[in-house]
């Protein structure tokens, strides 16, 4: 009836009305950047505000990346939920157990609509969610930053005044940037735009103002000033920066009076400035030297765009292109080391830096060995930062920018005599400083181990302040490659935090500080250890080892207790590393594989595995991975119970190595399908202006390209259509005309696939195009790929035997083809003027090694009476060797005008 459709069409208002309050909440969740900051757990948030929360919600599908709380990554998820009101907190957690299941998480951002309005309120967090990380703790409660930072006190709106100088060019079209640094943190990067149509900001002799807003920065002491590199910018001649806070009056004054140019003063387009205050000290401005190391690798250099970051206990440099290397030649080639200039307001203590490259690619990217930091020129001591892996999208860590974080402080020259080596007499002195303890707290009880290539020393010592000294002459252990802390071995009420070792030796006067930069926590049993860093000698790497503990699939084999593991190697142990932590134990469950990380200095050849254990426990296996490339896996096969029939509470037992495998080079596969085009860049100088058609064919485990034109040599991309040929192998540069009078000198041949974006480079060292001196018409390139070792170039030695019938021998260039399983030599002309009657003519041809040869293809292109030639065979061998000689018979005619008139035989 009427009165029941009114009533269904009010609930149906209703209804909508309902549908309208539930919301899509946006959250990002953003994983820090440290070491070590990703987790593979199940992570859950609940949502609050003042109006209820959300729930318990599993956040497992991300939006935007396939695989989620990666380091440095952030990961956008959707919660549907009834309107919370304004949000006021957020409770987010894991389930991960264990060491190595942490995870650090940065902040979270969460964004909404709710009538017209679009809302976003900032979680900070900035700590560790591990059990053995931090205060130990897995979830955590985040409050709202907006209801506690957000307001008016709280927020900075600076008045920027900007001079420039009298004899600056006028400005052109680019892009300058301002960031502010103080004592609470820095601003974003701000646009210095006019906010005027038209009006041209920095004229010469002009002062522009700008307003920009930033949250609470606490004592503003440096600023950053950046321009774009366009076509046709000068430079600007920067006079002052002054800042003028809105509110409260402060004023911090710039003396800037520099150019940012590159072709003026020192080319940079990137300054800092310190601020000026005349009731304290302006900080120094730094010229560091920072110093790239690529490996001794194949592949290992790049021709990508190398970028930079450098932070400090003193804020950071921002992002800088590493443009203009210290040292001669190409930058970041193999087994080289480059120097750059990063000038820099001071950052105290260096403690990590961020590099990465622009290349897009398999064999795009570099073997990085590590990079050092010295403040100056003059400096005696430089910040270490080891790598050892590839920054490469398909090749060990998978990616083109990675976070390194120092590993301490080291002489940069030996300062030892000659005839003084590390076993002189003398003793170590060594300083340990850390966070404060209370006058009412007790001892903390630390082991320091260090370990020598004769032995290792345990050095008890009992923690009391914020720094201890302790002397030995750590003697009988030989020379000193690695330190090792553990504990703490008593009770602890509070966190205690170790910052450095510094070691200084009385005899030979070597020098480092050791940066553990480690919290010792309550109820933890911690095991670190740092290489040791003398002065021109590259530290060990330290290397991250995944142990994958397989539990048997048998009856009652699952157990809970205390657990540890110490691997054994060649060059030493990792110490005993606890699985659980002291107040828990840990359960290991049939059938069950449970997988924990350890970093630990690198300890050569693995042999043996200690398991410990307090209960009964049916162990299966251990395989253990090194996440250091070459990455290899090493299996420990046990297959027998732990503690079944022994009346002691804890039993070890040692397992011996059983097999190691070398995962494969390739760690990611190509995402599409290559379909033959390539991009390739040649870079040659002293290139003859009538130079004659150059063509190039490429070689690979299938077949050859056809040969196509070089179209240029000026280090400019040009196409190459290659087809479907396998693997490439070489390149083939081949002269179309006759001979030049010189070489043409060879800087770079590189070749990039279009599809899969794989990038090939071919070794040019030392390389001329067609010889020195000009009079070969074909040269060889073996293509390089990252660690594997490129065909090697072979001599060949090339002997003619002319026959001895009447009129055998001929005055005709004479040509050759060699054919092997790896390709062909394309046609080279044999460098004889006459093969005469009953004569052995020997000639060498330089090559790609063919491996076993096949055939040779011979020929010759005079006709008419006399021209002809009698072949009675080929012998070919290579130059430094005297067997392995490939014989080719022919004993036919290569004439027009006798028996079937061929010029030209294949000969097998």
């Amino acid at each position: 009836d009427g009165k029941a459709f009114e009533s269904h069409a009010n609930y149906k208002n209703n209804l909508s009305l309902f549908l309208l309050l539930v919301l899509v909440y946006e959250v990002h969740v953003y994983t820090g950047a440290k070491p070590g900051a990703e987790t593979d757990s199940n992570v859950y948030i609940n949502l609050i505000g003042t109006r209820g929360d959300a729930g318990k919600r599993k956040l497992h599908k991300s939006k935007n990346n396939n695989v989620k709380f990666r380091h440095g990554q952030m990961d956008i998820f959707c919660i549907k939920a009834v309107s919370l009101g304004d949000l006021e907190k957020v409770l987010i957690s894991h389930d991960g157990a264990g060491p190595g299941n942490g995870w650090f998480l940065d902040k979270i951002v969460i964004k909404h609509k709710e009538g017209k309005e679009d809302q976003e309120v900032v979680f900070p967090c900035n700590r560790w969610l591990d059990e053995y990380r931090d205060d130990g703790k897995t979830e955590r409660e985040l409050t709202a930053y907006s209801k506690y930072f957000v307001k008016e006190n709280f927020t900075q709106e600076w008045r920027v005044q900007v001079k420039t100088a009298r004899d600056s060019p006028e400005p052109r079209d680019c892009k300058r940037t301002l960031v502010i640094y103080g004592s609470k943190g820095k601003s974003d990067e701000f646009l210095l735009s006019p906010q005027t149509p038209g009006y041209v900001c920095f004229l010469p002799r002009a002062m522009d103002k700008f307003i920009v807003e930033t949250g609470d920065l606490g004592d503003v002491y440096k600023i950053r000033v950046s321009c774009d590199d366009v076509p046709g910018f000068e430079g600007w001649h920067l006079k002052s920066f002054r800042l003028e806070e809105l509110h409260t009056n402060q004023e911090v004054n710039f003396d800037c009076k520099c150019w940012l140019s590159l072709k003026r003063e020192d080319r940079e387009l990137v300054k800092e400035f310190p601020a000026v205050n005349e009731d304290q000290k302006t900080l120094p401005v730094y010229k560091y030297i920072v110093s790239v190391h690529v490996g001794d690798l194949w592949g290992a250099e790049t021709f990508a765009n190398v970028y930079i970051t450098l932070y400090g206990k003193r804020g950071d440099t921002g992002v800088r292109k590493l443009h203009a290397s210290l040292e001669k030649g190409r930058k970041f080639q193999r087994n080289k080391v480059d120097s750059f200039l990063v000038e820099a307001v001071s950052l105290s203590d260096l403690q990590k830096v961020v590099i990465g490259h622009d290349g897009e690619g398999y064999g795009a990217g570099m073997y990085l060995r590590m990079v050092t930091v010295k403040e100056s020129q003059d400096s005696d001591k430089e910040w270490v930062f080891p790598c050892w892996n590839w920054l490469d999208t398909h090749l060990g860590l998978c990616e083109t920018v990675c976070e390194i974080v120092t590993v301490g402080k080291r002489l940069i020259s030996s300062p030892r005599m000659p005839e003084i080596n590390r076993k002189s007499s003398g003793l170590w002195i060594m300083d340990i400083t850390g966070s404060d303890l209370n006058n009412e707290e007790d001892p903390i009880c630390l082991s320091f181990i260090f370990y020598g290539n004769l032995g290792h020393r345990n050095l008890p010592l009992k923690v009391t302040g914020k720094a201890i000294q302790i002397k030995d002459e750590l003697a009988d252990i030989g020379s000193v490659y690695k330190v090792q802390v553990t504990g703490p071995h008593s009770k602890l009420n509070q966190p205690w935090h170790l910052d450095f070792l510094h070691m200084k030796h009385t005899g030979t006067k070597e020098e480092m500080y050791l940066a553990f930069d480690c919290w010792f926590n309550p109820n933890e049993d911690k095991c670190v250890e740092l290489p040791v860093l003398y002065a021109d000698q590259e530290p060990l790497p330290v290397v991250e080892y995944s142990i994958h503990l397989h539990t048997g699939d048998v009856k009652k084999a699952d157990a809970t207790g205390e657990a540890y593991v110490c691997i054994q190697g060649e060059r030493s142990d990792s110490g005993k590393r606890w699985l659980n932590s002291r107040n828990s134990l840990i359960t290991f469950a049939r059938g069950q594989v449970d997988v924990f990380k350890i970093k630990a200095v690198y300890l050569g050849k693995l042999n043996r595995v200690l398991v410990g254990f307090k209960n009964e426990w049916f162990l299966e296996k251990i395989v253990i991975k090194e996440v250091l490339y070459p990455s290899s896996t090493h299996v420990f096969i046990h297959n027998d119970w732990i503690n079944k029939r022994s009346k002691k509470d804890f039993v070890e037992v040692a397992i011996p190595l059983k097999e190691t495998s070398v995962t494969s080079l390739l760690e990611k596969k190509f995402d599409t399908k290559c379909r033959g085009c390539w991009h390739a860049w040649v870079h040659c100088t002293q290139v003859p202006e009538d130079v004659p058609d150059i063509e190039v064919v490429v070689f690979g485990s299938k077949g050859k390209s056809p040969a196509q034109k070089v179209v240029n040599m000026n280090d400019n991309p040009f196409l190459l259509t290659v087809g479907d040929i396998g693997d490439i192998t070489k390149i083939s540069f081949v002269l179309s005309g006759p001979c030049l009078g010189r070489g043409i000198t060879l800087h770079k041949v590189r070749i990039k696939d279009l599809d899969t974006k794989e990038e090939l480079g071919f070794h040019t060292e030392a390389q001329c195009l067609f010889g020195e001196d000009g009079s070969e018409t074909v040269t060889e390139l073996a293509g390089v790929r990252p660690d594997k070792p490129p065909l090697r170039e072979v001599l060949y030695s090339i002997s003619v035997h002319t026959g001895t019938l009447p009129a055998s021998g001929t005055d005709a260039d004479v040509f050759i083809t060699v054919f092997g399983e790896q390709g062909d030599t394309c046609k080279r002309r044999l460098r004889h003027s006459k093969f005469e009657k009953g004569q052995v003519c020997t000639s060498e041809m330089r090559a790609v090694d063919l491996g076993q040869l096949r055939k040779v293809f011979v020929e010759h292109c005079s006709e008419g009476y006399g021209a002809g030639w009698y072949l009675d065979q080929i012998v070919i061998h290579e130059s430094d060797k005297t067997d392995g000689r490939y014989v080719f018979l022919c004993q036919q005619w290569l004439d027009s005008g006798v028996g079937d008139a061929q010029m030209g035989r294949t000969l097998k």
